[in-house]
């Protein structure tokens, strides 16, 4: 490193440090990287979508710190997804290697036994000496200590690799977590969406809370089946994300229920988008594969809430949540407050 890049990655951290503090970002190796890019201006893209970040929330939300990070910076858990793929991949290769090899190890040793027995009858019928026979004998013997060695190894082998593939399984289900979408609607999911709120709650952002909960679901699921209930739920992520401009984000929030962020708006605007997106729902209109018909009944409700300052996290769910439920409970595809 020349002295002139040991200034600019001086001048850089004095830079990235405060503003990562500022956006209530956590100092780790991923983040500091992002924000080490974004102060160098090394990708003016990065920082034109950063910036965008910035204006619409008033800070950068983790879920679109780590988009960008992965969009620019690395995609690290699509790249360790697969070596761990190809790790799986190369030794369910090798297991079955060795079952072949196993199996044509038995295969001509069966065969050894057939023609040693048919000597053993003709020993019978034409009178082998003694030492013929101990000599077909010694053969089988031979022959059987290897196939017992092959299988020994085999089940050593499959021990060995049931143990290291049920290892591997494990990291890539503890990487998978750490996924920000979710695979069936294309959203964002729970996670990011927790660390989202936490953050925005923390910096003392103004923003209100939409929860909805598709109306009726178990019953789609028992009439038309787990595949309907599964488009209903990206039929619905699609208006969603449609919904998702000037800093709005939608998320998963578990099962048939969303979330959605409102940031810098009060709780009548939020109320507008929920009602806008409850009427974009209930317009829904799906083929049912199995009979032809279309199912147009979806429907959503909604419970909207603003964060006061005194809530914590849980008060703002809670309370948007109680919410939804009142709207349930008033006949359903309505938004709460009224």
């Amino acid at each position: 490193m020349t002295d002139n890049d040991y200034k600019k990655a001086t001048e850089n951290l004095k830079k990235a440090v405060p503003l990562m503090m500022k956006n209530h970002v956590p100092v780790t190796p991923t983040n500091y990287a992002l924000w080490y890019t974004y102060v160098d201006n090394a990708i003016p893209s990065l920082n034109a979508e950063m910036d965008a970040a910035i204006e619409k929330f008033g800070i950068c939300p983790p879920a679109t710190g780590a988009t960008l990070y992965s969009s620019y910076i690395a995609n690290r858990t699509e790249a360790d997804n697969n070596k761990l793929k190809e790790s799986l991949e190369v030794m369910l290769s090798q297991a079955s290697n060795s079952m072949q090899d196993t199996l044509k190890g038995t295969s001509q040793f069966s065969k050894v036994i057939n023609e040693n027995f048919t000597n053993l009858e003709r020993a019978n019928e034409d009178g082998m000496t003694i030492e013929e026979i101990m000599d077909v004998v010694q053969e089988l013997l031979s022959e059987s200590q290897e196939i017992q060695n092959s299988t020994q190894f085999l089940s050593d082998y499959l021990q060995d690799a049931s143990k290291e593939i049920g290892r591997l399984k494990n990291k890539l289900s503890e990487m998978q977590k750490d996924v920000l979408f979710d695979s069936l609607s294309g959203l964002y999911n729970r996670r990011a969406f927790d660390d989202d709120l936490f953050t925005m709650c923390h910096a003392k952002q103004k923003l209100s809370l939409i929860l909805l909960d598709i109306d009726h679901f178990k019953a789609f699921n028992d009439e038309y089946g787990h595949l309907f209930g599964d488009t209903v739920i990206q039929n619905i992520a699609k208006r969603l994300q449609a919904s998702s401009k000037e800093g709005i984000t939608s998320y998963r929030f578990g099962g048939e229920e969303f979330a959605i962020i409102v940031p810098n708006k009060p709780v009548s605007v939020a109320k507008q988008l929920a009602e806008t997106i409850r009427k974009v729902i209930e317009n829904i209109s799906i083929k049912d594969k199995k009979t032809g018909d279309q199912i147009r009944n979806i429907t959503a409700s909604f419970g909207v809430a603003e964060l006061e300052e005194s809530d914590s996290i849980e008060d703002l769910v809670d309370r948007a949540d109680k919410l939804l439920y009142a709207a349930k409970h008033a006949g359903r595809n309505r938004v709460f407050p009224d």
